[in-house]
């Protein structure tokens, strides 16, 4: 075995983007052994070995982490600790499980009550996506350059942490620690908020029956850019907005204000105060670039 291998035996439980492009990176950089994957859909299964995405499948999570020594949960976040229960019973002593749930405190609730000692979890985040969902959206360079986020609690165990921030550094990750709360209200305001925006705007656009065709057809490249996270997997986005409740709202509640503040402008027909608005939002888009 390579001196490089950091993980000898790696199980992804959910084979699609994320897990999928976890698993290309870390066999592009010499740092996995053998690579499970379980799903409950075969031919997805027999897509990623095909890819080479995973080495063998088993679509019976028990199955798949026995003698795994990290196993990656990718599935939407509300499975999570379900998940996590179909696997103990295969889990060998100092199995590794982390995550990449969008939401960190209830993944963090439903899953640590159920680790039996010598079991350890390590909740994590990559910010990386695309709208595109299955095994064959997944691209070994989809981490490169992103940011991971590494929330752990008073119960984590610090030599797993440092082994999983190890996995997303060779990816090509910058990883970062904070808290559950911070995690969840960042990324509230940066991901979550905009996927609600996004699939608010094309309910609203498609759903304008002042003319009989669809005007969605005359869309042109700012609307489709805009809006391209709307089509995202709905299970995934509707599992975060349930599970992100309280800070996704207090989000939109602060979008509701600023929307109202526009509206109000355009109302008026106050163009000093819609110039001020619209500079005062491309200042802040410009210093993100």
């Amino acid at each position: 075995m390579s001196d490089n291998i950091l993980i000898p035996r790696l199980a992804i439980i959910g084979v699609g983007l994320i897990g999928g492009s976890l698993a290309l990176a870390l066999k592009e950089a010499g740092a996995v052994g053998e690579v499970i994957g379980c799903g409950r859909g075969k031919p997805n299964l027999e897509k990623a070995i095909e890819l080479g995405v995973i080495d063998t499948y088993s679509r019976d999570p028990l199955e798949a982490v026995k003698g795994a020594d990290v196993v990656f949960l990718a599935t939407p976040v509300n499975t999570l600790g379900l998940v996590t229960q179909l696997c103990l019973p295969g889990l060998k002593p100092g199995a590794i499980i982390t995550d990449g749930g969008s939401v960190k405190g209830e993944v963090v609730r439903s899953i640590e009550p159920l680790l039996p000692d010598g079991i350890h979890f390590v909740p994590g985040h990559p910010i990386a996506g695309t709208e595109n969902s299955g095994v064959g959206a997944a691209f070994s360079s989809l981490y490169r350059g992103k940011r991971c986020i590494l929330t752990p609690t008073q119960n984590t165990d610090s030599r797993a942490l440092e082994l999983i921030k190890q996995m997303w550094t060779v990816v090509g990750s910058n990883v970062v620690q904070m808290t559950l709360e911070k995690h969840d209200k960042v990324l509230a305001a940066i991901s979550h908020l905009p996927h609600m925006v996004a699939y608010s705007l094309v309910n609203a656009v498609g759903s304008y029956d002042h003319y009989e065709e669809n005007i969605l057809e005359y869309s042109a490249g700012g609307f489709r850019d805009f809006t391209r996270i709307a089509s995202s997997d709905p299970t995934m986005w509707r599992d975060v907005a349930e599970t992100n409740r309280e800070a996704l709202l207090e989000m939109m509640e602060q979008f509701e204000v600023f929307f109202a503040e526009l509206k109000s402008d355009i109302s008026a027909g106050n163009g000093d105060k819609l110039f001020e608005f619209f500079q005062r939002s491309k200042q802040l888009r410009d210093a993100i670039l």
